[in-house]
């Protein structure tokens, strides 16, 4: 028994005061409304009109009900509203994880700035340099960064692209020396950055000559955050591989020295996944939509800073 229709078809009863009339606007016959009727009544084991020839009555069960019907299918259309315009308007929660730099450098910024647009939205952002199962632990989208995503099920877009360059503390140079070349860094002290994403003990530079590969055999630090790596190459322990958005901020104040200036490495995409395209929340969907512009114009605005800064000191 489709209960929500024969609740529907009796409050069209009430309403209207005989069967065919409701049978009319419902689109039906009226045998098939008195069988309805009926079926509810035999459900409920209870009379809910009085029929004579000429009319139809509600009973005091039928009343009662009839309050009731009418208060359920009010709530069942808000609900059918509400989920409807989770679809049309944004609104809501949003629950958003996304590896630390990228987060931390990037999403903060853009979460200020969407949430100017749609202040309905409000955010519940994780950090953690991790890929994760977006069902599992109940998210509505990850942001992440790699050189390929494994195949997962889920969805996603590429929001733009990264890559990685070397540092050093002006410190570390001035009593090491600044290497000319990508094969003189075995003779440095070189730092890895340990995840998931960036490779251990080899680093593939990108330079005007092509691509060359240096390994690191041996490394006095390594770590697993790009801030983290960052902060240690301030402090004069190294040559490290950072991440564009992490070397920014110390190129543009010298308490960083860009190593090697023609040369780039870990050219990695960004991306965000979500669980599916059918009946995508506009939440989801909007700010998905904000970020595939906001993040190639923050990596763009980066590049530009760091070439601006490479012009002004003649590297």
């Amino acid at each position: 028994m489709d209960i929500v229709f024969n609740m529907r078809t009796f409050v069209c009863v009430a309403e209207t005061g005989s069967f065919t009339a409701a049978a009319q606007r419902l689109d039906l016959t009226t045998s098939y409304v008195s069988r309805t009727i009926a079926s509810l009544e035999s459900h409920l084991q209870t009379r809910l009109l009085h029929r004579t020839t000429r009319r139809i009555a509600l009973t005091e069960a039928g009343q009662r009900y009839l309050l009731r019907c009418e208060q359920i299918l009010g709530y069942l259309a808000e609900a059918e509203a509400e989920a409807g315009e989770a679809h049309a308007r944004p609104a809501g929660n949003l629950k958003v994880h996304a590896m630390t730099g990228i987060g931390q450098h990037y999403l903060i910024q853009a979460i200020a700035e969407y949430s100017e647009k749609y202040p309905e939205v409000s955010f519940d952002l994780t950090l953690a340099n991790r890929t994760t199962d977006i069902l599992d632990e109940g998210y509505d989208i990850s942001v992440v960064i790699a050189q390929e995503l494994p195949d997962s099920g889920f969805i996603y877009k590429q929001l733009g692209s990264t890559y990685s360059v070397l540092c050093a503390a002006p410190a570390y140079l001035e009593k090491h020396g600044t290497p000319r070349l990508p094969g003189e860094l075995g003779q440095h002290r070189c730092l890895r950055l340990v995840n998931n994403v960036m490779s251990l003990d080899r680093w593939l530079l990108d330079g005007p000559d092509g691509k060359e590969l240096v390994t690191v055999e041996r490394t006095p630090f390594q770590v697993n955050t790009g801030d983290a790596m960052t902060e240690a190459v301030r402090a004069g322990m190294g040559i490290g591989a950072l991440p564009l958005y992490s070397a920014i901020g110390g190129l543009q104040d010298g308490s960083l020295v860009r190593v090697l200036p023609n040369h780039s490495l870990f050219p990695l995409g960004i991306f965000a996944l979500y669980p599916s395209r059918q009946f995508l929340d506009a939440k989801i969907r909007t700010w998905v939509e904000f970020l595939r512009e906001f993040i190639p114009e923050q990596v763009r605005a980066d590049e530009q800073g760091v070439a601006a800064l490479s012009l002004r000191l003649g590297r």
